[in-house]
């Protein structure tokens, strides 16, 4: 099928949806698999130093907005040692949250620039939408780490299903939600409007 071809089924509406939706989970498993490449295969080469002291930076600034967030919108009682937050659980035993350099947004931050700036959309709206996900993106994180924390202490031990499941799937969504609201209100305006303007017209 030719470039021509591709761009006529594209501007048939019936079929748009279909091609936005695959091309964004395109995006989202190769940047999945080019972002495990350059960690696992090439160790963040060739900026390796500066890539870590951003992982250091970015998780002390989680730490602090998780730890502020616990404390005064939670009042939750906890203790600090190093980038661990420890608390009681219902078994009066203590549970512990690490806010590791791996924990941080930084491949969420990235996964979310490598979609945007690859996918079709107005660049005026671009400039502001882009850095906007990316603080929403940090927000999520907080939200995560947060959630990890308060939902141990009904649940002790369940740390993999919070951590590895609920909250690790809590990002996508947000990611996918943001891309949704791109696609519908910037991508495609002008075929949301509503069916009383469109016979204003004729």
């Amino acid at each position: 099928m030719d470039k021509q071809r591709l761009k006529e089924l594209y501007a048939d509406k019936r079929y748009q949806s279909y091609f936005d939706v695959g091309l964004f989970f395109v995006l989202i498993f190769s940047f999945h698999f080019l972002y495990l490449f350059w960690n696992e295969g090439l160790d963040f080469w060739p900026i390796k130093g500066a890539v870590d002291k951003l992982f250091i930076w970015a998780s002390a600034l989680l730490f602090d907005q998780s730890t502020w967030t616990l404390e005064h919108i939670f009042g939750m009682d906890f203790f600090t040692y190093g980038q661990t937050i420890g608390f009681l659980n219902h078994e009066d035993t203590y549970s512990y949250v690490t806010v590791a350099p791996e924990c941080t947004s930084l491949k969420q931050w990235m996964h979310w620039l490598f979609l945007m700036l690859i996918f079709p959309g107005p660049w005026k709206h671009k400039a502001w939408y882009i850095p906007l996900g990316l603080v929403i993106v940090e927000f999520t994180n907080v939200v995560r780490v947060v959630g990890i924390a308060l939902f141990l202490r009904p649940f002790p031990h369940d740390f993999a299903l919070a951590h590895d499941v609920i909250f690790k799937i809590m990002f996508y969504v947000v990611i996918f939600l943001m891309w949704m609201i791109w696609v519908e209100k910037f991508l495609h305006p002008t075929q949301r409007k509503s069916p009383s303007k469109s016979l204003d017209k004729q």
